[in-house]
């Protein structure tokens, strides 16, 4: 199943403790559906004194949250948009922007996948 959200896009937090904050997805786990989003959802950590943290103490860091609770920014309009998918006539999957139409990202060129499948 294609999510909607992926790597290095913006979003918008819209449920939660965070929410209309901004951030750039650090990384997806689709399999847990979850994204993790740059400064959103920043929580303590609190490490035992080692090698890699010779003091210990307390460590803020991103934790991932639901990917239900993010929407992608549109480009044109800067605002939160849903996404959906279509198929150019020249062959390409891509996402866009349900609002403005926008493409958001190419996701495949599928005349490369079929001559791909000839040779």
């Amino acid at each position: 199943m294609a999510l909607h959200v992926r790597k290095g896009d913006t979003v918008m937090v819209i449920a939660g403790d965070d929410k209309g904050k901004t951030g750039e997805v650090l990384a997806v786990y689709p399999k847990k559906r979850k994204v993790l989003v740059k400064g959103i959802n920043r929580v303590y950590k609190h490490l035992r004194p080692s090698r890699s943290h010779p003091q210990g103490g307390r460590v803020q860091k991103e934790m991932p949250i639901d990917i239900s609770n993010v929407l992608p920014i549109d480009p044109k309009t800067g605002q939160p948009t849903r996404v959906g998918f279509r198929i150019t006539p020249d062959g390409k999957k891509e996402r866009y922007a349900k609002k403005s139409g926008e493409t958001l990202s190419v996701l495949y060129d599928r005349n490369k996948l079929r001559s791909k499948k000839e040779e």
